[in-house]
């Protein structure tokens, strides 16, 4: 019989982080403390629960049963401990967070600062990365994320569609002229995505995919931005990375009937648990009122046209 519910907030610590020292790490003991109270705890219930390998650690089958069943009861056991000592409005604990880089940097991290002043009690972990995080084993709370929406394990809540527009700069247009169709891009420098994939765009005539061919590659997608803003091409981009250029004038709409596939959204996704912790939540509605009904970001972008003749 389990008589120590601190065994198991160290439990699933080890059981997120795959890392017995990164858990003794953010608990604030030492990883020896650590392996023993796991060892009791495996003894209590007469189970292995990990598996230990000289590189990592990870979960049995029984392991991974047990850990997901008890997250959401740990958090449980905490909203009622808040309920009872009078706390349970205020948000407390640490939120882990993880967002793609441009759009942590450009819509999230200048809007921490609101959000921590309404919620004094609660730290902020914010990691920027582009790639697509493991959230549960790597022991984030909610991550951002800008795709489209695939089965999986993971609740995901839509925060804002993204729509994504051809622009230049008008020195470009300038210097090159507007493109009226399609098939006048070959004559035109064509900023192609750092990750290689074609243009998947909406017409009047339907979806429809394009390649484009230009002098320039990169595997960032920030040097793509700035490229297309200094005049070197044409380029597809979210009207959340360029709306401010937009507005600005620094940059304009190029063949504003096509715009970029609408099946990709700016989503919340968290884990599937029972129960949802005040501090996820919290943080969630946030977002959803920053960015709705309609984002900033989207206030002048139909306003940057310019006309075929230009």
């Amino acid at each position: 019989m389990i008589t120590n519910l601190g065994d198991l907030e160290i439990f699933v610590k080890v059981a997120a982080s795959g890392n017995m020292s990164a858990a003794a790490k953010s608990l604030g003991i030492s990883p020896a403390v650590v392996s023993k109270r796991i060892k009791r705890l495996e003894q209590q219930l007469g189970t292995r629960l990990l598996q230990r390998t000289t590189r990592q650690i990870g979960l049995t089958d029984a392991g991974k049963g047990f850990y997901d069943r008890i997250g959401h009861l740990l958090t449980g056991i905490e909203d009622a401990e808040q309920f009872v000592s009078g706390e349970s409005t205020e948000i407390t604990g640490n939120l882990r967070i993880s967002a793609p880089t441009s759009f942590g940097r450009m819509h999230i991290a200048p809007h921490l600062p609101s959000f921590m002043q309404a919620h004094p009690r609660l730290s902020i972990d914010l990691t920027l990365s582009d790639e697509f995080t493991d959230i549960i084993a790597e022991g984030f709370d909610v991550a951002i994320r800008i795709s489209e929406l695939k089965d999986s394990s993971l609740i995901a809540r839509k925060l804002v569609q993204v729509r994504r527009i051809l622009c230049a700069a008008p020195s470009y247009v300038e210097r090159f002229g507007m493109p009226p169709t399609m098939d006048d891009l070959v004559n035109h420098q064509c900023l192609s995505p750092h990750n290689g994939e074609p243009w998947r765009l909406e017409s009047p005539a339907g979806p429809l995919v394009y390649r484009p061919a230009g002098r320039l590659a990169t595997n960032s997608s920030e040097v793509i931005r700035e490229a297309v803003i200094a005049g070197l091409g044409i380029a597809l981009r979210s009207t959340w990375d360029i709306g401010g250029e937009l507005k600005e004038g620094r940059l304009v709409r190029v063949m504003p009937d096509y715009e970029g596939s609408k099946n990709v959204s700016i989503s919340a996704v968290y884990p599937s648990r029972q129960h949802l912790p005040s501090k996820v939540r919290a943080f969630i509605e946030f977002l959803s009122d920053l960015y709705g009904p309609i984002p900033p970001w989207e206030k002048s972008v139909d306003a940057g046209i310019i006309s075929e003749t230009a």
